[in-house]
């Protein structure tokens, strides 16, 4: 039986596909794709130049348990996982954001907890490691659920496990057993959850997926399908290359600037290429030769948290990890920085 579409998939209207028990993916190969930690409700730009973020550093002598405000770092059978206390107090919830240490999988000569299937990684390694940090999460008996994810907008509604891997880049569920999960390396990770009707969702938010508004798209669905308020649900903005690191063209800072008026904002010097240059004359090169635009910084995670805010959901219920994965090498994944040898961070939760 194919997957259901509630409605057919437009620019405007995502692909959402309703999954019954058992029900056949797209058939795809697998998917790349204890410290305090600061809380950040809103984040901030840095300035230039950029500088190695101290965000997050404290004592490596501290407990395996301890908190701070919005967000704790737990540490068992020696996983690292960062966690909500908001989310961690609801006794029917499962959830956490990975971390690079203590896993089987060997990245130069250090053993890290790669989640996500690479080249340069074995299967039986990442079966391990995945097997950890469910364990560490105490989800242990929980199906996880993972996607073949594409840099959409096509977002899942889970009854049970499918048999096959399916396409998209955000998933829901209000059935206990399931763990959803999204990998990254520097996108965002967005974890939902509505306290009052007990539904779960998991968001992964590159730059095309924030410019398709997928972590309001997937609080739509949440609203048509569980019958949830955007005022009631809590949101956690897990750890991602921050606006201090990263970069994109001009282009991209147009594409945003057609679909958000609030655009400029969460770039840290807002230029689409076409502004004029009275002086070119100085650079002494001649017209149709001048050199490219230089390339802006964008703050994802300042975008999405808009957003969120945008949607419906209320200031404090809204928690954002400052952590910047370009920055903490020694603690979280970056593609950016280390290329087709990064391994792949999972963010997940799910319903005991």
């Amino acid at each position: 039986m194919p997957p259901l579409f509630l409605q057919p998939p437009s620019k405007n209207n995502p692909q959402l596909i309703r999954h019954p028990a058992q029900v056949e993916c797209a058939n795809s190969p697998l998917d790349y794709t204890c410290k305090i930690v600061p809380p950040t409700k809103t984040t901030t730009v840095k300035p230039k130049p950029r500088k190695r973020s101290t965000r997050g550093h404290t004592s490596t002598s501290c407990p395996s348990t301890q908190s701070i405000s919005d967000w704790i770092e737990r540490k068992a059978q020696g996983i690292k996982t960062l966690q909500v206390p908001a989310l961690a107090k609801l006794p029917w919830l499962i959830h956490g954001f990975s971390t690079k240490p203590g896993g089987v999988s060997n990245q130069n000569g250090e053993k890290v907890l790669n989640l996500g299937f690479t080249e340069w990684d074995t299967k039986e390694n990442v079966l391990e490691n995945r097997r950890r940090f469910q364990s560490a999460l105490g989800a242990t008996n929980l199906k996880l659920i993972s996607l073949k994810q594409i840099h959409s907008d096509a977002i899942h509604l889970f009854d049970s496990a499918p048999s096959e891997l399916c396409r998209g880049d955000a998933s829901a569920t209000n059935r206990p057993g399931l763990l959803l999960g999204v990998q990254t390396a520097d996108c965002v990770p967005i974890l939902l959850v509505d306290p009052r009707e007990r539904v779960a969702a998991a968001v992964h938010a590159g730059w095309r997926g924030t410019l398709a508004r997928i972590v309001v798209k997937a609080i739509g669905r949440m609203q048509m399908q569980f019958k949830s308020k955007p005022a009631d649900l809590l949101a956690a903005i897990g750890p991602s290359i921050g606006g201090c690191c990263y970069e994109v063209g001009t282009e991209v800072a147009t594409q945003f600037l057609s679909q958000f008026a609030e655009a400029p904002e969460w770039f840290d010097e807002f230029r689409t290429g076409d502004e004029p240059n009275p002086i070119q004359w100085l650079n002494m090169m001649p017209p149709g030769h001048q050199p490219p635009p230089k390339n802006v910084l964008l703050d994802l995670r300042k975008a999405n948290r808009a957003q969120l805010l945008g949607a419906g959901l209320r200031a404090p219920n809204i928690f954002v990890s400052d952590l910047c994965t370009a920055c903490r090498r020694d603690l979280l994944f970056s593609y950016r920085k280390e290329g087709a040898q990064s391994g792949r961070l999972m963010s997940a939760i799910g319903i005991r």
